[in-house]
Formats: structure tokens, sequence, C-alpha cells
């Protein structure tokens, strides 16, 4: 009798155990087709609009499969172009010592992707900047550290990676490390780097400026008024050392048509900059906007409706392609995150966390598809 129990008690033992089983070699199974990821076959974007862009933030994404997935995702809404941030932290953690690993899957994914890649350079490593100093901060006795760094991302590269932004907003404190911002500084920065980077690549194309537009004071610590900051860049000698100028250009609460004023921070104030490149003798050089957007936070100052985000983008891409010829590419701010940020920040995505496009990511989409086939 004892033995009948023990043999009938067995059976469903049994079971849980093979269920247990076929649970985990799924798991096993997902987890191997998610972390090896093929490139699969080449594709190209199909647009009506060459010059529209994103900036999509992989920089912390570890999974290759949702690397893949959003590169995928802006192929298939119609953008030929992305920026991304390569941190020099990130990849030289040691002097000499190089991890490419994660910039190796961005980049092989992006082109297969038919994408056009601008790579963001920063963020400095903590063998390179005095203890006590944020990750921005970049003194004059590292300028060259982080030149070879640049040189050395320009040569592996190479034929993959034509377009490299040197800095991000110099012309606020926080970007600046909490520096004083000094546009000559930033010129002597890019001084050193960019024949280093030419020497190393010589097709490379280098994008200086990158400016936070801001309507700060003479003498804030906050930053530099972008339009002051960009002349001062050209007195102290940038034009010979820059190819392309990088500009961000937010449209927080105001349509894209309003008109460029030097006293407003809008869409069109890029033409005020375009001015003084002009201005400065540099008209035969191109601009891309590097950052842009509207954001559609329901509380946020700052914001607009959802349907105005929606309209104002695609305006905002228009302008580019019909009035603007000196402008390559518009770059919005920002595709996808790879978490929530939990605040305003959450609503310029095109994307959610969970890849559920947004109505915005479906009406540019629409927009991108309109004249194709």
């Amino acid at each position: 009798m004892r033995y009948r129990i023990q043999l009938q008690t067995s059976r469903p033992l049994a079971i849980v155990a093979i269920a247990l089983l076929i649970v985990g070699l799924s798991v096993v199974i997902i987890y191997y087709f998610r972390t090896t990821v093929v490139l699969g076959p080449q594709q190209t974007v199909e647009t009506s609009n060459p010059k529209m862009g994103v900036h999509t933030r992989l920089t912390d994404e570890v999974e290759p499969w949702k690397i893949k997935r959003s590169l995928e995702m802006v192929r298939e809404m119609g953008a030929p172009w992305i920026v991304e941030y390569f941190p020099w932290g990130y990849m030289e953690p040691k002097p000499g010592q190089y991890n490419w690993a994660h910039a190796d899957l961005v980049i092989d994914h992006a082109n297969r992707q038919g994408l056009t890649i601008v790579a963001r350079m920063g963020f400095v490593p903590e063998w390179a900047r005095p203890k006590g100093t944020t990750d921005l901060y970049l003194d004059q006795d590292h300028f060259e550290d982080f030149g070879r760094f640049v040189a050395q991302f320009a040569s592996r590269y190479a034929g993959k990676v034509k377009y490299i932004i040197i800095w991000n907003e110099p012309n606020l404190g926080l970007e600046w490390g909490y520096q004083p911002v000094d546009p000559a500084k930033y010129v002597a920065m890019l001084h050193l780097v960019y024949p280093l980077v030419k020497a190393a690549n010589p097709q490379v194309q280098i994008l200086a400026g990158a400016l936070a537009p801001t309507l700060a004071p003479p003498g804030s610590e906050a930053g530099m008024n972008d339009l002051d900051y960009l002349q001062n860049m050209y007195t102290a000698g940038a034009a010979r050392y820059f190819d392309i100028l990088a500009v961000h250009a937010y449209g927080w609460h105001s349509e894209p048509d309003e008109p460029a004023a030097k006293d407003v921070v809008n869409f069109r104030r890029t033409e005020l900059l375009r001015a003084i490149m002009v201005a400065n003798g540099d008209s035969q050089k191109s601009v891309m906007i590097t950052e842009a957007g509207w954001n559609d936070h329901p509380r946020w100052t700052r914001a607009v409706l959802p349907s105005q985000r929606i309209a104002y983008t695609i305006r905002a891409y228009e302008i580019a392609q019909k009035e603007w010829p000196w402008v390559t590419t518009v770059c919005f701010w920002a595709f996808r995150y790879p978490w929530d940020a939990k605040s305003y920040q959450d609503y310029f995505t095109f994307v959610r966390t969970d890849f559920e496009p947004k109505p915005i990511y479906l009406e540019v989409q629409r927009y991108a598809q309109a004249l194709v086939k």
C-alpha cells in the first residue's frame, strides 16, 4: 500500500519536473536568440524626405535585440539619419585600453539598416580628470588624450561613420563640467583634436558647436547665449577646425514658423546661427541639427499638445527640406530611451520603452511614406 502511494505521488512530481525543464529550455532559447542577434540583410531607407533624422540614445541599451529593433524602427519610420552618443569613458576606461564591443554592435546594426550615423563624442573617463569633477570636465592637459581617442574611433570606423561631433553644448556650465564657459578654450580643443582625427581618417567630417539654445545673460554661471558663443568661436579662429556646424533647435511652446528673434528660443533660431556663419565667411559649410523637437508633457510649462507636437515635427522636417538647402539633416530628440525617465523627458520620445509606437511615430511614418512608391 505504501508503495502504491509513492508511485501515485511521483507521477505529478514527474510532470512538474518536465514542465520546469520545458520552461527552463524556453528561457535559454529566448536568451540565446535575444543576445545572439544576426545583422540580417542589407536594408535601405525609403522616405519622401531624406533630411529626416532622430537621436537614438542607445548608449545604455545593453540587449542586442533591442538595439537592432530600435534601428529597424527608425528605418521603418523613414528617417535615414541618426545621432548616437559614444562616450569616451565607456570605451577607454584605462589609458590605451579600448572596449569597442557596444560601439561595434550599434554601428554594425545601423549600417545594416541603411542609416547614416552622426557620432557624438564626450564623457571623460576618471583617469583623464581631477578627482571630484564631473564626467563632463575636460581640462587642456587632456585635450590630446581626447583627440587620440576620437582619432582611434575615426580610424576604426572608417567607411562606417563619416560624421563626428566634438563635445555637446559647451556653452552650458553643466555640459562644460561646471568650468567657466569659454569659447576660446573650446576652440583650443578643436585646434588639437581636428588634425589628429583628420590624420587618422581624412574622409571624416568634424562637427563643432552643438550649442544649446539659451538666452543666458552675460556673466551667467549657467551658460552663454548660443549666438554670442558662436561669434566668439569664430573670433578665436574656429573656422579652420571644423567642417559642419552642429545646431540644437528646440521649439519649446512655439510653432516652427515663428520668426527668428535674438530674444526668443524657437526652431527658426537656427537661421540666426546660419547668419553668423555667413557673416564670418563660412557660408560654404553646411548645418546639421543634431538635437531638436517639441515635448507633449501635460503639465510641463514648455510643452505643447500632442497634436501640435506631431504637426510641428512634420513641419520642421519640411522646412529643412524645402527652405534650408544649407541644412543636411534634422535629428529630433529622442527616438526611445532604454528605460522610463519618469519625468517630462519621456514626452520627447517617438517610441515607448516597450517599443510601442506613439502617435507621433505613426504620423511621421505616414508623412515619410506619403510620396514613396
